[in-house]
């Protein structure tokens, strides 16, 4: 041991001393190698250490979830229900529009406010100085695009700082900003204001967004190490899919919250004047609840990746070397569009066509936003049992809005119960949980480290646009749920293509990012200096 110790002491630096005689006269010519491999062991917890820092502590993680659950509603309910409806207190139907109304809907007994509602959101009664005419929910389409426009050149620049010393930044920032323009929303009685209102508001989530996907990869890294062998993925996976899982729920919750605000005070709008005053509310509470995410910068742990070279003008495209990621972006893309599509579609078929109890739609989006609260942690224990990786998670998804949204155009024309109704809102939510839940995870799989910024930029994007195209149609010919539905149905069935054969692995795309390396390989183990036995040792 006095060998030993006196290796430790000089750090490896002075040469090691000869061996010496034993008590008994024996020479131990092993001494040496050992020492060295004790020092090499040590050198490697130091850099997994400077590299991956503590294990996430409990408080961070419920501050990541907290965060989803004051944010997730943002593209959900506040963007895609909230401001259409907000902009068509605005509006002025014109005298014969409830006349045509009641031509194409006889035999169906509906109240004249929901009536008013509805012909307020779809009729075209904004008209521009061009002459163009659009809707409460297609002006919502057009500054939701715009948003989307602004956030693309910002999270490009914004990469390299994800990356770097300032996501805790990035995210208070983005939020901040979100928040900012979610107050004055009723305001200004204007329809043209509302389009910077939403961009402003769809850019800062969609920064944010990054922030919060980028702080996933870096917790799940902390979990498990920078390195595993592909015999231990199980551990990453099941960490990540946990951390996803449960946060998807929370971001439910959320969005249950306000869609129960929302229908408590469209009960309190007036239809016969310029109403904003209680929408606007919606809107001043969703902000409020938002700026209380902003306590997950407080509970966050810093964490920086590897350097990042800021001469490298092309790190936020580098996912364009990495085909795995760029397939998962592609499931992204289109679940957001399919799960969005057929959420819109329904909703207004089901407040034009089947003219059920208001009371019944909100029963819907309860339904819609608190049965993942249930169903996404039971899928763990289950994805576990059977061992389904991320890729098939995601075809799950997609094979449930299939059933939705075939069910729902195929039965487009009939008069559903409000059961029905029920039984559709627990299937597409679920199917949406998933999508989103392992959507996020397989993208951070293929994210190598000190990159995590880099792909999370393009999922929130991707996201975000997927979003916005499923709004748009599933809202631009309203009465029509088959085009929805239809839209939808074919979208799933090229998002199970696009997973079945564009080669898309989440243990390939972990290999290719070097997370995971073959069981033979030396460097793959967790201290790559021992070995079984002498690990054990020291």
């Amino acid at each position: 041991m006095k060998e030993v110790m006196s290796v430790e002491a000089e750090g490896g630096q002075a040469p090691l001393p000869l061996p010496v005689q034993g008590g008994g006269g024996t020479t131990r010519p092993d001494l040496q190698h050992r020492a060295m491999k004790i020092l090499r062991a040590r050198e490697a917890y130091n850099g997994y250490d400077e590299e991956v820092g503590e294990k996430p502590p409990r408080f961070e993680v419920w501050g990541w979830y907290l965060y989803e659950f004051c944010s997730y509603f943002v593209l959900t309910v506040l963007i895609p229900i909230v401001f259409p409806l907000i902009i068509s207190q605005l509006q002025q139907l014109p005298p014969d529009s409830l006349q045509d109304w009641n031509k194409n809907h006889q035999g169906l007994i509906c109240s004249q406010k929901e009536t008013h509602l509805y012909l307020k959101l779809t009729s075209h009664t904004i008209r521009t100085s061009t002459g163009s005419k659009y809707s409460s929910l297609e002006w919502t389409s057009i500054a939701w695009a715009t948003g989307l426009a602004i956030a693309a050149p910002v999270l490009g620049f914004l990469s390299f700082h994800l990356d770097g010393h300032f996501p805790k930044l990035i995210t208070a920032a983005a939020t901040g900003v979100g928040v900012f323009f979610c107050l004055p929303a009723g305001f200004f009685k204007v329809t043209a204001i509302f389009i910077p209102y939403i961009a402003g508001i769809v850019a800062a989530s969609t920064v944010a967004s990054a922030a919060h996907t980028h702080h996933l990869g870096l917790m799940i890294r902390s979990f498990t190490g920078p390195i595993l062998k592909k015999s231990q993925f199980a551990t990453r996976q099941g960490v990540s899919s946990w951390l996803s899982l449960y946060a998807t729920a929370a971001g439910c919750l959320g969005s249950a919250l306000i869609s129960a605000f929302t229908y408590h005070m469209l009960r309190e709008l007036n239809t016969n004047e310029h109403d904003l005053m209680s929408l606007w509310v919606v809107s001043i509470f969703s902000g409020l609840i938002w700026l209380v995410g902003v306590l997950h910068v407080f509970t966050a742990t810093s964490r920086t990746t590897d350097s990042i070279s800021f001469a490298s003008k092309l790190h936020p495209f580098s996912i364009f070397k990495y085909p795995h990621a760029i397939g998962a972006l592609a499931g992204v893309f289109l679940s957001s569009f399919t799960t969005m599509a057929i959420f819109i579609g329904g909703v207004l078929f089901i407040v034009d066509h089947l003219c059920i109890k208001p009371l019944h739609l909100l029963y819907y989006w309860l339904m819609y936003f608190l049965f993942p609260i249930v169903s996404l942690p039971l899928l763990q224990p289950m994805q576990h049992m059977i061992k389904m990786n991320s890729v098939k998670m995601q075809m799950v998804g997609f094979i449930l809005s299939l059933l939705s949204s075939g069910f729902g155009f195929y039965f487009g024309h009939n008069h559903w119960k409000w059961g029905h109704i029920l039984v559709l809102g627990a299937v597409q939510s679920t199917s949406t949980g998933i999508l989103h839940a392992f959507g996020r995870v397989l993208v951070l799989d293929c994210a190598p480290s000190g990159k995590e910024g880099a792909f999370s930029i393009w999922f929130a994007w991707m996201r975000a646009a997927g979003l916005c195209v499923g709004f748009t149609v599933g809202s631009v010919a309203p009465g029509h749920v088959r085009a929805s539905f239809g839209a939808a149905f074919c979208t799933a069935i090229v998002g199970i293509v696009v997973l079945l054969f564009g080669n898309i692995s989440d243990v390939g795309g972990a290999v290719a990012a070097g997370h995971v390396r073959d069981d033979s390989d030396q460097r793959s183990s967790t201290v790559p200096a021992l070995d079984s036995k002498d690990s054990s040792r020291v």
